[in-house]
């Protein structure tokens, strides 16, 4: 199944906003991080139901958003959730993205990167289109060291590529991108029961549970343009 097809069924049974919901508990504390100044124009690549895009208008005085996405339906989805003439949605592809060199501040993106066909070719296109000192923001819970996360891609028709954490900062490097930062954003609003209400249906122990959440959490990956 391609990317565009999973995920227009994804957004007409509604799944944007729970990924929204789902994801904000640590993509708030990475886009807190982004060094957004007044104006400055942001794309946020794999935008879902666009939450990213919104958030850094209404909190840093983000100037032109563009949210782009594979699936028209979630594109739709994203634009009906907002009437600011400052932020539009795209339907486009990540091996190549509908902007001119050097004309984006900064790029981010959620759970979504590891989704692209050629994802070497998709950090040299966010290159590309970064202006020097831009930065890239890649945020991913589907990483080599999180074994929780292993699984995922056989609930998916659609190839998923995982790196490891070193594998990000080799590639990011090779794009052309500095690496200014990476560590793991931790999960500390999802609920955790008590050990004696283990084993679930999705987890054999306490212990795996606080593994993924609190330990493993999001990787993110900054990368600056020169």
């Amino acid at each position: 199944m391609s990317v565009r097809a999973e995920f227009d069924a994804w957004a007409a049974e509604g799944r944007d906003r729970g990924m929204e919901q789902r994801h904000w508990h640590t993509a708030k504390h990475a886009l807190a991080r982004m060094p957004i100044e007044t104006g400055d124009t942001v794309l946020d690549l794999g935008c879902g139901s666009g939450y990213a895009g919104r958030a850094l208008r209404d909190t840093q005085d983000a100037g032109r958003v563009y949210g782009l996405d594979g699936s028209p339906a979630m594109a739709q989805n994203a634009r009906s959730y907002t009437n600011d003439s400052d932020v539009a949605y795209l339907v486009g592809d990540f091996d190549e993205l509908p902007f001119a060199d050097d004309s984006v501040d900064h790029v981010w993106s959620m759970e979504a990167f590891y989704y692209a066909s050629d994802p070497e070719h998709t950090l040299a296109e966010i290159r590309r289109i970064l202006r020097p000192g831009g930065t890239f923001y890649c945020a991913v819970n589907y990483y080599e060291e999180n074994v929780h996360s292993h699984a995922w891609q056989d609930g998916i028709d659609v190839d998923m590529t995982r790196w490891s954490a070193e594998q990000y900062r080799q590639k990011f490097r090779e794009a052309g991108l500095y690496v200014a930062e990476q560590d793991s954003i931790p999960d500390r609003e999802i609920d955790i029961p008590s050990a004696e209400s283990f084993p679930t249906d999705d987890w054999d122990s306490r212990e795996a549970m606080v593994e993924r959440y609190r330990t493993y959490g999001t990787l993110l990956t900054v990368g600056v343009a020169p």
